[in-house]
């Protein structure tokens, strides 16, 4: 008996284990994912940066791009299900089968993030923000405005080889402001 809960107990952690293995890599292919798309449009990009508040505090960024639009700040969110949210609700909400969550609005948090880039880059530059959902989300309205599926991203962008030199004084400007993001204040 003492045998047969020990074999159950050894394929139960092996298969947690396969699962955990199998859960990091998809979440790791979505990742490369993305960053092949930002490379493909961003002549320049930063990753998990705090940008200054101008306030004496911080803003944490998930990705800053210079693209040939501009300076593009992306705000990505990992959800699962269909995503029901618009720019003047306080919160968003995943709908994925029977399980229902909710999520601040992140548009008034990118908002404030656009502002603080504006700040340091001048009017002169335009300055983008965006929500960005991963591949297991889908919408289950309209697109809440500055929010785009992870397949729309190549789409919204020229590619990085017509960028040239476009931008470049304004994103030295960030570059300087700009400090990485302590591990422990990223989002998964």
């Amino acid at each position: 008996m003492q045998m047969a809960v020990s074999v159950a107990g050894a394929l139960l952690l092996g298969a947690l284990i396969g699962l955990g293995v199998w859960w990091w890599r998809r979440r790791s292919r979505q990742r490369r994912r993305l960053i092949q798309l930002i490379e493909s449009i961003a002549a320049q990009f930063q990753r998990d940066v705090l940008i200054p508040d101008g306030a004496d505090g911080w803003y944490h960024v998930d990705f800053l791009l210079r693209t040939a639009s501009g300076i593009v700040i992306l705000d990505v969110r990992d959800v699962r299900g269909a995503l029901f949210g618009g720019e003047h609700l306080s919160e968003w909400t995943v709908m994925d089968g029977h399980q229902r969550r909710t999520f601040p609005n992140p548009l008034e948090t990118l908002y404030d993030r656009m502002a603080a880039v504006r700040a340091i880059v001048g009017d002169e530059v335009p300055v983008e923000g965006h929500v960005v959902l991963l591949a297991r989300a889908r919408l289950g309205t309209a697109a809440p405005p500055r929010t785009w599926l992870l397949e729309q991203v190549p789409d919204l962008a020229p590619p990085a080889a017509e960028i040239g030199d476009a931008y470049a004084q304004a994103w030295l400007a960030i570059s300087t402001r700009t400090t990485p993001t302590p591990a422990e204040l990223r989002r998964a």
